[in-house]
């Protein structure tokens, strides 16, 4: 066992520069999410780990000992693909068992081994079957097992799941969180889906454009999110962004939403020296409630989609809260909220997002009253994006 220290590594490919100096400690036993959109590196990190990239500078060390010059089969670790990468002429068993054969483990020991992997992830009727024989989330077992047997100081996941269809994707994350609590071994986990960051992860890794955004358990990240990229990723609908005009800035910091003057949960003093009369104020869908509250409203319903027990509320946003469109001479690329669905590109920075539970019945383009609780805003500065804390 060990944990996974990575030093400054950078990559690049000529000009391009794909990691910008990545630096991260993992624990021992420690499960890390990667997660980003597309490019933003946390392939090319997984593959450097693994020996299958280099890195242009920085170091890698795994257990305590420096990889970073290691052929991929001296740094102790076993890799699970996305494509499964089963030789299809092979049985189960001797698919699993072929990374140690070819190592040179005596026969007994890949016998055992494998018989324990299988006995672990349930596949001991199989081990006779071919890869053609095997369902989607039956293969997937195999290669976890083909790295089990491996007993390697660390496990590296690239997206092993996304092969998989919606509701195999969820119980296959059931069996590998319930597979990493037994056998304790680190792993780095890299996928495109925050849901299987969140609740997957002891920590997880949120990646832009080849730097870390922020390091945070799930819990954290969702609460306490260090920027605007953060706050719109993590979260299903995404956090959703308005514009909103300072009214006041001594002793509390009152901005102007929906009309109404609103204390934001953070001092006055921070926001004094901002460049702009207005800040960045976010509210995660979930935390809008029907009928009156601390802050008080009504607008249409926009858009009303249904998915059983809640509802989604696309919301019209005053004109004084609209963010600058992206078309316009000197605007930035902040939109009202990291969902686009049904919202077309005139329309960005005009709609947000409410999620409520069993609301009853909710008709389209009727006004209804909503609420929410100033204590739940999150602020952030227009120019760095960084959030504004307390």
């Amino acid at each position: 066992m060990g944990g996974i220290q990575i030093e400054h590594v950078r990559k690049s490919y000529g000009s391009l520069e794909v990691l910008k100096d990545f630096s991260l400690d993992v624990s021992d036993g420690e499960f890390v999410v990667f997660v980003g959109p597309s490019g933003c590196g946390k392939s090319t990190m997984l593959k450097i780990l693994a020996g299958l990239d280099a890195a242009t500078s920085g170091r890698v060390l795994i257990g305590g000992r420096e990889v970073t010059d290691l052929a991929p089969g001296d740094r102790d670790i076993a890799m699970v693909f996305q494509n499964y990468a089963l030789y299809p002429h092979l049985t189960v068993a001797r698919n699993m068992g072929f990374g140690l054969k070819m190592r040179g483990t005596p026969k007994a020991e890949i016998e055992r081994r494998v018989a324990d992997a299988a006995r672990i992830l349930g596949v001991e009727h199989l081990l006779e079957r071919r890869p053609k024989a095997l369902s989607g989330g039956q293969r997937q077992r195999v290669a976890l097992g083909r790295a089990i047997v491996r007993q390697p100081a660390a496990f590296l996941m690239d997206e092993p799941l996304s092969n998989l269809d919606a509701k195999l994707r969820v119980h296959m994350r059931v069996e590998i969180g319930a597979l990493h609590q037994r056998l304790g071994v680190t792993t780095i986990y890299v996928t495109h889906d925050q849901i299987e960051a969140m609740t997957m992860a002891d920590r997880i890794v949120i990646m832009r454009d080849g730097a870390i955004q922020q390091v945070a358990d799930p819990d954290t990240m969702f609460r306490r999110p260090a920027n605007l990229f953060v706050a719109g990723f993590i979260g299903s609908p995404g956090m959703n962004i308005i514009r909103a005009p300072l009214t006041g800035t001594a002793g509390s910091a009152e901005v102007q939403i929906f009309g109404q003057r609103v204390t934001l949960p953070v001092p006055g003093e921070h926001l004094a020296r901002l460049k702009n009369p207005w800040v960045l104020v976010g509210l995660r869908p979930e935390h809008f409630q029907l009928g009156p509250g601390a802050v008080t409203f009504e607008t249409p319903a926009r858009m009303v989609e249904s998915l059983g027990s809640e509802k989604y509320l696309y919301l019209e946003v005053p004109e004084a809260n609209r963010l600058v469109r992206p078309d316009q001479p000197g605007a930035g690329t902040i939109v009202a909220t990291a969902e686009k669905t049904n919202t077309s590109e005139a329309d960005r920075g005009a709609t947000i997002i409410a999620r409520l539970i069993n609301p009853g019945q909710i008709a389209q383009d009727n006004a209804v009253r909503l609420s929410f609780d100033p204590a739940n805003l999150h602020v952030f500065d227009p120019e760095t994006e960084r959030a504004i804390t307390a």
